[in-house]
């Protein structure tokens, strides 16, 4: 039998080996400041990736400019660098928050006071140059919607707009039960899928619900002690079929989505603390201080970075080769930027 894709099982399974390596090697996520680079790689990720989901066109050169250097590299709309720069808030303020930066209550991953501030976050500069259209004075950034919502695809419709606030109290309630749900066995993938359905069935906002529910979603990880997770623009079509599924009660689909997204990023965090000099890995865990994703990739293509490419697209390398190129732009070699 030929070699396939790994099954939900083998995912399932994959990232709790992960899990157990990340609490034992590493006793847990290094904070942004032990793992500044890791952080950043995936906040440039999740603000582009999860703004492109909702049909945002920068690309992530451009996502990398925006939030490091504070320029607007192309000529798209004003209303696109305002969708990244305000996700990319509301993310800083997530990891921030996750890692323990604000005080909370002991037990409680998450309130409905935080979900509002993170759209507050996440929207407030789109909606300074492009708000909603349909929105009311009383449905800005952080205010729940005052309108009905269409019924989805499928046929899910969203509740009325007066049980929004009731809801979405459930849904948060629900969501801090979380933790003993875990200890007593369940399935995490498909928790979590479980959860971020549901946050979305709820719809709380008039617009911004999707990025929205990605960030709390996060905010949980991490207060759990997971890694955040960047759903791919490319997985848009098959996330969209797998919140149908979930909509229907059917969380596998999700779960894994949700399962891979999380592997990638332990991976990022715990490849750079366990490989050898000379184990080829992932050029996204070699990234570092002095090396971008980008700079890495673009001396792979040009052949300056000792790198392999495979068959999906992925360059592979080593500490040892990028020790090497590091000293040949030291010596003098132009560098990438």
């Amino acid at each position: 039998m030929g070699r396939g894709r790994p099954s939900r099982a083998t995912v399932y399974a994959r990232l709790d080996s992960l899990l157990v390596e990340l609490r034992t090697r590493l006793g847990g996520l290094p904070s942004p400041e032990e793992a500044g680079w890791v952080w950043d790689d995936i906040w440039h990720l999740e603000a582009h990736h999860s703004t492109a989901l909702e049909g945002n066109t920068l690309v992530l050169r451009e996502v990398e400019a925006l939030l490091d250097k504070g320029k607007a590299v192309g000529a798209k709309p004003l209303k696109e660098y305002m969708e990244v720069k305000g996700y990319s808030d509301a993310a800083s303020w997530v990891y921030r928050e996750g890692m323990g930066a604000g005080d909370r209550d002991a037990g409680v991953l998450v309130t409905v006071q935080e979900i509002r501030h993170i759209h507050q976050l996440g929207m407030s500069l789109v909606w300074q140059v492009s708000p909603h259209p349909g929105a009311g004075d009383s449905e800005s950034p952080g205010n729940f919607r005052r309108h009905d919502i269409h019924p989805f695809e499928e046929g899910m419709t969203p509740p009325t707009w007066p049980l929004v606030p009731a809801a979405l109290e459930e849904w948060v309630t629900a969501m801090n039960t979380a933790p003993a749900r875990i200890e007593a066995g369940a399935n995490l993938p498909e928790l979590l899928a479980e959860a971020h359905d549901g946050f979305e069935r709820v719809h709380p906002f008039i617009d911004g619900n999707g990025r929205t529910g990605r960030l709390v979603l996060n905010l949980v990880l991490v207060r759990l002690g997971y890694p955040p997770v960047v759903v791919l623009k490319e997985q848009r079509s098959a996330y969209l079929k797998a919140m149908q599924r979930a909509d229907k009660g059917d969380f596998g689909p999700l779960g894994e989505i949700l399962a891979r997204a999380m592997i990638d990023n332990l991976n990022r965090f715990i490849i750079p603390s366990v490989a050898g000099p000379a184990k080829l890995v992932p050029i996204a865990a070699l990234v570092d201080g002095e090396l971008s994703l980008v700079a890495l990739r673009a001396a792979a293509q040009r052949g300056r970075l000792d790198a392999f490419q495979r068959s999906d697209g992925q360059w592979l390398s080593s500490r040892k080769a990028v020790d090497t190129y590091k000293e040949s732009r030291h010596r003098g070699a132009r560098p990438l930027g």
